[in-house]
C-alpha cells in the first residue's frame, strides 16, 4: 500500500505521485513527529543508542508511520519488509518469518513493516510473539486504531507503543514550502486560500500534497481565493468511522461538550456526526442520557427537550429534524447542571449490592 511518501516499485519513467517524490530521506527531514524524533524522543534515543527494538505507531492517516518505519531500517541498517494486514495471511507471514530467519543466519538483521497491524485476528498477532521474542524480525506495526483495544496484550508487551500526531499548521506549511521549491513557483494562492487549504488537509500530509498536485494543473492568472479553492479541488468529507474507535471519540466530545456548558463544541461534534453519517437516533439516545445523567433535576425539563428531539426527527427526518437534535444540543449545553440524582442512585445500589439482605424497618412494614 502507498504511504506518504512511500516510493513505489515503478519504471523510471513512470508518474509518480507528488507525496511520492517529496518523500523524506532521512527522520531529520520527517515533519510534524518532533515529539518522538527529537533527540531527547523515543525514536531518537533508539537511533542514538543503536539498539532498535519493536514498536506501534498508533496515528491518523498521512502522519508518516510508514515513512518513519522505511528510514528506521536504514538508520540501523536492517533490511525492510513490508506486509498489509489487508492483504496477507498466516501462509504470507510464515514465508516472511523463514526470509527472515535466513538472512539472520548470514548476518543481516530485519525490520517488518505491517500495516494497518489492527485487522490481523489474535491468532495471527500471536504469530509475531516468537521472532519477535528471539530477535529474529524487529516489529514495527502501524495502526489508526487504540492499540489497547485491538492488539493483543502479549504483543503489547513486547512492543512500545508511540503516538504519532496530526500535523499541526506549522508541519503542513513545511510541507507546502516544499512542493513549491519542487515544482519551482509559488502557489498562487492568497494568504487566507493557503490557511483554507492547510485546513482542508486536516493534519493529513499525504492529503495536502494530493490537493497541491491538482491545483498544479489549474491554470490562473490572479491567485485563487478561498472561494475559488474550494471550487477548484474536492474536498474530502470529515474524518469519521461509524463502525470504529472514531465513532466512540467524537460521541464522548458531544457529552463532556454538553457536561462542560460549551454550547459551541457541543453543536460542533453533533455536525461532526451527522456529516459522517452518524444513526441519529443514536444521537437522540445519548442526549437524553446526557439529561438525566448530568443534568437531572437542575433542570427538570432538560429530558423533555430531549424526548421531543426524538419525536422530531422521527416525524421530520433529515436534514429538517436535525435542527431539532441541534437545539437540544444547545439547551442541553446552555442549561444549569446536577450529577445529584446520578451519583446518588449509584451509593443506593452500592448499598443494595452490599447489604441486600436487610429487612425493611417495623414501622414502615406492611404489617397489621
Amino acid at each position: 500500500m502507498s504511504d506518504l511518501f512511500e516510493s513505489s516499485d515503478l519504471a523510471g519513467d513512470a508518474p509518480r505521485p507528488l507525496a511520492d517524490r517529496l518523500r523524506p530521506q532521512s527522520l531529520a527531514e520527517v515533519v510534524g513527529q518532533d515529539h518522538l524524533l527529537a533527540a531527547e524522543g523515543p525514536l531518537g534515543r533508539m537511533v542514538g543508542n543503536g539498539r532498535p527494538t519493536s514498536i506501534i505507531l498508533w496515528g491518523p492517516p498521512g502522519t508518516g508511520k510508514t515513512t518513519i518505519a522505511r528510514l528506521l531500517s536504514t538508520a540501523f541498517n536492517l533490511h525492510f519488509e513490508q506486509l498489509s494486514a489487508v492483504f496477507s495471511g498466516v501462509a504470507d507471514l510464515k514465508k516472511t518469518f523463514e526470509a527472515a530467519r535466513q538472512r539472520r543466519r548470514m548476518g543481516q538483521g530485519t525490520l517488518l513493516f505491517i500495516d494497518e497491524i489492527h485487522r490481523f485476528n489474535r491468532s495471527q498477532q500471536d504469530s509475531f510473539l516468537p521472532v519477535v521474542e528471539d530477535g529474529t524480525v524487529v516489529l514495527v506495526g502501524a495502526t489508526t486504531e487504540n492499540p489497547s483495544f485491538e492488539l493483543n496484550s502479549a504483543l503489547l508487551s513486547r512492543a512500545q507503543v508511540l503516538v504519532l500526531r496530526r500535523l499541526d499548521d506549522a508541519a503542513l506549511e513545511k510541507l507546502l514550502q516544499r512542493a513549491e521549491a519542487h515544482y519551482g513557483e509559488p502557489l498562487k494562492l492568497t494568504d487566507d486560500a493557503r490557511a483554507s487549504l492547510r485546513a482542508m488537509a486536516d493534519g493529513d500530509g499525504r492529503y495536502l500534497l494530493n490537493l497541491v498536485e491538482e491545483l498544479s494543473s489549474v491554470k490562473t492568472v490572479k491567485p485563487l481565493d478561498s472561494a475559488a479553492l474550494v471550487a477548484a479541488v474536492q474536498r474530502r468529507m470529515p474524518l469519521y468511522d461509524k463502525s470504529r474507535e472514531e465513532h466512540y471519540n467524537i460521541i464522548s466530545a458531544l457529552h463532556k461538550s454538553i457536561r462542560g456548558s460549551d454550547p459551541d463544541a457541543a453543536l460542533y461534534w453533533l455536525a461532526r456526526m451527522l456529516a459522517g453519517g452518524e444513526q441519529p437516533l443514536y444521537i437522540a439516545r445519548r442526549l437524553v442520557r446526557a439529561a438525566v445523567e448530568d443534568i437531572g433535576l437542575a433542570d427538570p425539563q432538560a429530558v423533555h427537550q430531549a424526548l421531543a428531539a426524538k419525536d422530531v426527527f422521527d416525524f421530520l427526518g433529515s436534514p429538517e429534524g436535525e435542527i431539532a437534535l441541534a437545539q437540544c444540543v444547545l439547551y442541553l449545553a446552555s442549561a444549569p447542571k446536577s450529577n445529584a440524582v446520578y451519583k446518588a442512585y449509584n451509593q443506593a445500589r452500592r448499598a443494595a449490592q452490599e447489604h441486600g439482605s436487610l429487612m425493611p424497618p417495623a414501622h414502615i412494614l406492611n404489617a397489621p
